[in-house]
């Protein structure tokens, strides 16, 4: 923390380049979610969506995607135990990803449910590392 004139300043912990990835994949996440729940015949494919742009969020919030997106899928595919609750957490989601990419269309219920979850654990962390909420 960095003290300015008496008063504590957060210093941040990402670039505006990627703040900016982060809070619009959040915001696109969200709108992919809401269509999903207006328009039933295309929601397999915009829950899907939401949730990867979730994802996407996350990790620009975290910082290199492309390394994180690495890590996250290596760690997967080895079946690794993940001691790290961060890693855990991204793991966790990309599992719940793969399951609902997987889930037949007469379960979307429960398909959309997740997704909800992981768009609000998603704009949660995407706030606490960018200060900031995606409207």
């Amino acid at each position: 923390m960095v003290e300015e004139k008496g008063r504590h300043k957060k210093m941040p912990l990402i670039n505006n380049y990627q703040k900016g990835w982060a809070l619009r994949y959040m915001r696109e996440a969200k709108a992919e979610l809401t269509a999903a729940q207006k328009t039933p015949y295309m929601a397999p494919g915009l829950i899907l969506e939401a949730m990867r742009k979730a994802q996407a969020a996350i990790y620009y919030s975290l910082g290199d995607p492309p390394s994180i997106e690495a890590i996250v899928r290596q760690t997967v595919f080895k079946r690794q135990l993940v001691k790290d609750p961060v890693l855990r957490c991204l793991v966790e989601i990309e599992l719940t990803v793969q399951e609902v990419a997987q889930v037949p269309e007469s379960d979307l219920e429960r398909a959309m449910k997740q997704a909800d979850e992981i768009v609000q654990i998603a704009g949660d962390i995407v706030k606490l590392f960018t200060g900031e909420e995606a409207d």
